[in-house]
Formats: structure tokens, C-alpha cells, sequence
């Protein structure tokens, strides 16, 4: 199974998310949406964001 945490999608994921930060209050928030948005556009079969929160 391919990763699909946000370090493993490509340079303009980034730059895309980017220009919604100003839409979160706190950084956790910014990073949450992050591994939201890369969990239901990776690769991974499995559309779940349980595994995210560490």
C-alpha cells in the first residue's frame, strides 16, 4: 500500500494546501487538514483518517 501522509504527495500539495491557512485558527488545524486532504486524494485503497492522529 503507497503512503498518503502529506510528505508523500507531490511539491505542488504544498503549495495548493498553502493558501488555506489562513482558514485554520492554530497550526495543528493547518496539519490536520493536511493528512485530511492527502488521505482521500492518495493512492490508498483505504479512505480512513483514523491512522493519521499520532
Amino acid at each position: 500500500m503507497k503512503e498518503t501522509t502529506p510528505t508523500a504527495m507531490p511539491p505542488c500539495f504544498e503549495r495548493w494546501c498553502k493558501q488555506f491557512d489562513n482558514c485554520w485558527k492554530n497550526p495543528p488545524q493547518q496539519t490536520g487538514f493536511r493528512h485530511y486532504l492527502s488521505g482521500l486524494l492518495g493512492e490508498s485503497e483505504r479512505k480512513n483518517i483514523s491512522h493519521a492522529r499520532q
